[in-house]
């Protein structure tokens, strides 16, 4: 028989639940999680386009899904992503000359292929290209 001073778990639910409070449960890391920091959720636009010559030129806007400090994920109409791409990537990107842009080197690490069409592109922020920020252009 269970003393006054026990707590079951089912009295802690109802007066968790009364109080309007939620108890949340950790999800155990994935064995192929190869992520090394979190993930915010933050849609904001990002330029994209091809580093090296041999892949065609292209210029990609699309909007991010999820970033993290040395990550974006986004989704694209484009089918020219390719694993182990190397790419310019501007994030947050607003216009041409806004100093808030800082434009990365970057690697595409996944593309899937969603149902909609789209492609969403998951790609690794390897280094920042901004030698002088907040510089406009000389013109």
């Amino acid at each position: 028989m269970l003393s006054d001073s026990v707590e079951r778990p089912e009295d802690s639910q109802r007066a968790s639940s009364s109080l309007g409070t939620r108890k949340f449960q950790r999800k155990k890391p994935s064995i192929l999680e190869k992520r090394a920091g979190r993930r915010a959720t933050i849609t904001r636009p990002v330029r994209v386009h091809p580093s090296e010559p041999r892949d065609d030129h292209f210029e990609d806007l699309p909007i991010s899904v999820n970033a993290s400090k040395s990550g974006i994920y986004y989704t694209s109409r484009r089918k020219s992503y390719d694993p182990g791409m190397r790419v310019f990537g501007t994030f947050p990107y607003s216009s041409p000359h806004d100093p808030m842009n800082r434009e990365y080197f970057a690697q595409v690490m996944r593309v899937e292929r969603l149902e909609n069409g789209t492609s969403g592109v998951a790609v690794h922020l390897q280094i920042s290209m901004n030698f002088n920020a907040g510089r406009f252009p000389p013109g």
